[in-house]
């Protein structure tokens, strides 16, 4: 993909970012704005790191590297990154990546057809199973911190 492709979906991902935040958390727009340039930032120099670095990592992995960069105590600019972050709730950006993820699996739902009824049961069984360990396991430790 083309660094001005990125751009736009940054763009995009972006406005439903600060739109997530508005409308279930109640956080304004000049309030999210730096925490989501301080989010895409980051993103973007992930994705060029990706295209630069000749290790075959996956962008997600340099994403976690800058961030973690970015915002550790050395860093001159850590408090500005934390503080913005934390402007952005947690679940704003997840509900893009849903999104996404459902608009990806759209543009593959006639070849999900073809593997037949099968697959669909194999993919409930899998998603079951995928959200009562993590129940599982999330009770576990909130029980054994006294969280619950």
């Amino acid at each position: 993909m083309r660094y001005r492709e990125w751009a736009f979906l940054f763009v995009i991902a972006g406005l439903g970012i600060i739109t997530a935040n508005f409308v279930g958390f109640k956080v304004a727009f000049i309030e999210s704005l730096p925490g989501v340039l301080v989010l895409l930032g980051i993103s973007l120099v992930a994705v060029v790191l990706s295209k630069l670095i000749p290790l075959k990592l996956p962008i997600v992995a340099y994403c976690s590297i800058v961030g973690l960069l970015v915002a550790c105590p050395v860093s001159p600019i850590s408090s500005f990154v934390i503080e913005s972050a934390n402007k952005i709730n947690f679940t704003a950006p997840i509900t893009m990546v849903g999104a996404f993820a459902g608009i990806s699996i759209g543009n593959e739902i006639k070849s999900f057809a073809k593997q037949g009824w099968k697959m669909i049961i194999i993919a409930i069984v899998v998603m079951t199973g995928t959200f009562l360990g993590s129940a599982f396991i999330a009770d576990l430790v909130l029980s054994l911190t006294n969280a619950i």
